[in-house]
């Protein structure tokens, strides 16, 4: 028995009168989802606790069977797992995103323009990085022997803090997009640092020649660090202990592939992921299929684009992610499944919501259907949505979740 994680990131959504009061996934073409949905179980689940924020990091980590109350320490030390950052157990982790201020000349007084600059590319976004590491220690001297900034892909980021003490307060950036960020500065012990370094970036990289070359082709700049995400050193048991079973992760994103190595599974790099709507879907199928039939029993399919679609504002791109999920993922996997005559069963969901009205994620529960190949389970729906699956059934703890996958037999 093959076993099928497929995780479309934030594909779950509100109603919109600019679909007809549907939701993206009711308006969307998925004849593949749809059919899990009439012939699999289908429910809700919860996948986010009420004491923790309902970010991809907490939700991923209970879809993977992971109990965040237990095993969650933040978002960035699972991407710096991800980079090869050697994390010591008296670092505090963060998530440093490059992202686009507006130009007024007290910091705090600017807004949030784009957390993403524009989806910066990775090949630019390193040499920022690189660029803040040569700069930022003619600032501050004590920045090489307590902080260190490390690159990752576009604009995500990882900064790691020596022995940091007291309670801090960060706001992700993707929260507050168009809003100033005044109320949103870092706060805590120890916070007035990282509020000079965020600074001191602006004013290294406002003009840097990476920025001016994006500007003068009509891209957004990413002219400041944003400081966000903190969690210390993070302890998984693998995928093997608790459940005997090999597996790998297909995802563009640092956070779930630092969560898949730190389970023991194969992160497998797909050539074009990029994490949006323009990712490489038939890649990631690919990827998928052949570590299937070749020796691992599990895949975890993550595909961030619809998520990046609800914080943007993309109501066509959403669907088109939703669509392209459906038609270059699932149904060529399924078809070569079938094909290679083996069994499988497949658990398709969201991790949790991120509904274009408010452009950020939201704990509400998340349709899920759990297929199986070999036998038609109960609880079946007429479509895959938030609301034509069986709202009557609902898993109130999502880390139990994937144990109802591998009880498939």
């Amino acid at each position: 028995m093959k076993y099928i994680v497929m995780l479309g990131d934030g594909m779950a959504d509100y109603r919109l009168a600019e679909l007809g009061n549907k939701t993206p996934l009711e308006y969307a073409c998925k004849p593949t989802m749809d059919m899990l949905a009439k012939k699999g179980e289908t429910g809700l689940v919860r996948t986010v606790p009420d004491n923790l924020k309902p970010g991809s990091d907490v939700a991923n980590l209970s879809v993977m069977g992971y109990d965040p109350d237990i095993y969650y320490t933040g978002r960035s030390p699972l991407e710096a797992a991800s980079i090869g950052i050697d994390i010591k157990d008296t670092d505090m982790v963060f998530r440093c995103n490059l992202v686009t201020l507006s130009d007024e000349d007290d910091y705090c007084d600017k807004t949030m323009v784009d957390y993403s600059s524009d989806e910066i590319t990775t090949e630019e976004s390193a040499r920022l990085i690189e660029t803040l590491n040569r700069e930022l220690p003619k600032y501050f001297s004590e920045f090489n022997s307590e902080y260190q900034l490390y690159k990752g892909i576009s604009y995500r980021h990882c900064l790691v803090w020596n022995f940091p003490k007291g309670k801090m307060e960060f706001t992700p950036p993707h929260d507050i997009t168009t809003r100033k960020v005044t109320d949103y500065l870092p706060k805590g012990d120890g916070t007035d640092f990282i509020l000079k370094m965020m600074k001191a970036s602006y004013e290294i990289l406002k003009n840097d020649p990476v920025n001016l070359d994006r500007i003068e082709r009509e891209l957004r700049p990413a002219n400041s660090m944003w400081i966000w995400g903190e969690g210390k050193k993070p302890a998984l048991k693998s995928y093997n202990e608790l459940f005997g079973v090999k597996g790998a992760v297909v995802s563009a994103v640092d956070l779930i592939k630092g969560i898949g190595k730190l389970a023991g599974l194969d992160v497998i790099e797909v050539e074009g992921a990029t994490g949006n709507v323009h990712t490489n879907f038939k890649g990631k199928f690919e990827a998928a299929r052949d570590t299937l039939l070749n020796g691992n029993d599990f895949v975890y399919i993550h595909v961030e684009a619809a998520d990046e679609s609800g914080h943007r504002f993309e109501i066509d791109n959403k669907i088109k992610s939703i669509e392209l999920i459906d038609s270059e993922i699932l149904k060529p996997l399924i078809d070569s499944l079938d094909s290679a005559k083996e069994d499988y069963a497949i658990l398709l969901l969201p991790d949790h919501p991120t509904p274009l009205s408010i452009r950020t994620h939201s704990r509400d529960a998340v349709p899920y259907v759990l297929y199986s190949s070999k036998t038609v389970l109960e609880h079946n729906a007429k479509a895959y949505n938030e609301y034509d699956v069986d709202r009557s059934n609902v898993e109130i703890h999502g880390h139990n979740l994937i144990k109802r996958l591998f009880s498939v037999k």
